[in-house]
């Protein structure tokens, strides 16, 4: 029985490497019809010719960039029916530490990249009653040292999904919010490998936030939502269970939780010796270090 997906016009951001790239890699082998956005044109491209794919370069940050290649895409994709927000980045270091610039490009990378693709993106999504993926995180709901603006971004990204969704559903557009938790992307990789205060973290931190789960499960399981224009998505689905318990989470008790596995701060003082150390405030693979925009 050929896939809901079969034919169907999907744009994917955030699509050179990680949850993007086999996402795009997953609705191809599913007969969808891409068209790839993100910054790094050499894997976009290469991901692009591996599944007969349209790529537009640009910077979800970029309005006119993003807009550009919306229309594009349309051209040759002749409209959209799925749009998958999935561009991010996530910044190294507390916020006593971090640069102001790098704090906000997070913001504005996960939170106001969303909502530049969304504004491009919607007025072909409602000409085909279509489909809207926004990819938050299990950080949407948790917190964790080093993470300030990242989690703020993601319960950004849920809380734009859950009006959008409000706001379209009478024009049959249906909106989907993804919460993953760790995934095993060159981004988690990343924090492992240049911070030991991170590997420290992950050991005491209670399920599901104490493992990383793989970008192919990952992918497989936000294809799954697309394809049934699910409300929301969980990876793994555990993490249903951490958003249910939220106001625990985020209680004092929580704070008591996370200072003990932080050695009431000692690990947080760690780490921010650690990325000092680095000289630099993203992982070594990320889109938002000097340079690599």
């Amino acid at each position: 029985m050929p896939s809901p997906l079969a034919g169907k016009a999907v744009l994917v951001t955030g699509a050179a490497r990680g949850i993007g790239e086999h996402v795009a890699r997953l609705a191809a082998a599913r007969g969808a019809r891409l068209a790839l956005v993100g910054l790094e044109p050499d894997r976009l491209a290469a991901v692009a010719s591996d599944v007969d794919a349209f790529w537009y370069e640009a910077d979800v940050t970029d309005q006119a960039g993003v807009e550009s290649a919306v229309a594009g895409a349309v051209r040759a994709l002749g409209g959209l029916d799925v749009v998958v927000a999935n561009a991010g980045v996530a910044n190294l270091g507390t916020v006593a530490i971090s640069p102001v610039d790098a704090l906000l490009r997070t913001v504005e990378v996960n939170l106001g990249g969303v909502i530049r693709t969304v504004r491009a993106t919607l007025p072909h999504l409602l000409d085909s009653r279509g489909y809207c993926l926004l990819v938050s995180s299990a950080a949407a709901f948790t917190a964790l040292p080093g993470m300030a603006a990242y989690c703020a971004a993601k319960a950004g990204v849920e809380q734009f999904g859950n009006v959008l969704r409000m706001e379209t559903a009478h024009r049959g557009v249906r909106v989907g919010v993804a919460h993953p938790s760790w995934v095993d992307t060159d981004m988690v990789r990343g924090f492992q490998s240049d911070l030991g205060s991170f590997r420290a973290a992950l050991r005491k931190l209670p399920p599901p936030f104490g493992a990383t789960t793989s970008v192919q499960a990952c992918a497989e399981a936000l294809v799954r939502a697309i394809e049934r224009r699910r409300r929301r998505v969980y990876v793994p689905r555990s993490v249903a269970a951490a958003q249910a318990l939220r106001s625990v989470i985020l209680s004092p008790l929580g704070d008591r939780v996370i200072a003990a596995g932080t050695r009431h701060g000692q690990r947080v003082e760690q780490m921010e010796a650690e990325v000092l150390r680095l000289g630099r405030f993203f992982g070594a693979h990320s889109a938002a270090r000097p340079g690599k925009e």
